[in-house]
């Protein structure tokens, strides 16, 4: 091998170089989960206080994250991580609509600390969250990080910009997709396999609205998709398991898929 290989390496990555290991950016997210969550902590706090400073810490944390992968700059950096985290209270009150929406719909669910510590939707949803905030603040490449990383460690694949109501329900889980403009609603449960795509993926498609609405109060069984950025699945529906839908349906409806299946009794036959 020649040089010329060893320098083009050398000279690579050609822009925000100084962005941390996403394993760093990833770590934040989760000692932040430990401290709204401490079922999940390795550290015990003993006093307010000492909830108090690691809080701090996290926002100067967050603010050397954001200096290093954002456009903003010193004082606007700080601005960004200070609003993040005057949203906490905010956060944290989602979060527990999530559990209690877990909890009260999954009868294999035995309580709250079940769900916190072992419910990959609800780990999922955690980073979902705390990315959709980043996002909405203009930060860049830092919530794709987070989502990405909930999403090698769950088989859940959520976009950050992705729009989802309180009482949001993951059960089981993996292979969900859910696309970067999609919407849900409030008292949304789906299971393992649902995707909420596009139609289509073209570049030129960029930035437009591509994915479904999903209204309140609607329940997507495993392996359905749905497809589109017109199609709106109307409140109070029940998507069944393999369904296949590019257009909207009304409020109240259910959608099911009806294979023919024959059962034989060998038995019988003999």
């Amino acid at each position: 091998m020649d040089n010329h290989f060893f320098e083009q390496i050398f000279k690579n990555p050609l822009e925000q170089h100084n962005i941390p290991p996403n394993e760093v950016i990833s770590r934040w997210a989760e000692k932040l989960i430990q401290v709204l969550f401490p079922e999940n902590a390795l550290k015990v706090f003993l006093t307010v206080e000492e909830v108090k400073e690691q809080v701090s810490a996290l926002e100067l944390e967050l603010y050397d994250i954001i200096s290093a992968s954002c456009k903003l700059r010193n004082s606007e950096c700080k601005n960004a991580a200070g609003h993040f985290f005057a949203e906490l209270p905010a956060l944290y009150r989602v979060l527990n609509t999530d559990i209690l929406a877990i909890y009260e719909g999954d009868p294999a669910a035995q309580s709250r600390f079940e769900v916190i510590r072992t419910y990959p939707g609800f780990y999922a949803i955690c980073f979902y969250r705390i990315a959709h905030l980043l996002y909405n603040f203009g930060i860049p490449l830092v919530p794709r990080i987070l989502t990405e990383y909930a999403h090698s460690k769950t088989g859940i694949d959520i976009h950050p910009a992705a729009s989802i109501g309180e009482y949001f329900h993951i059960d089981h889980g993996t292979g969900i997709v859910i696309g970067e403009t999609s919407t849900i609603g409030r008292y949304v449960k789906l299971y393992q396999g649902v995707t909420l795509g596009a139609l289509s993926v073209k570049k030129t498609l960029a930035g437009s609205k591509r994915h479904p609405t999903v209204e309140d109060r609607v329940v997507i069984y495993s392996g359905a998709t749905i497809l589109g950025g017109e199609t709106i699945i109307g409140h109070d529906s029940i998507i069944g398991g393999n369904v296949w839908l590019t257009e909207s349906i009304p409020a109240f409806s259910t959608a099911y898929h009806s294979p023919i299946i024959t059962i034989r009794n060998h038995k019988e036959t003999n």
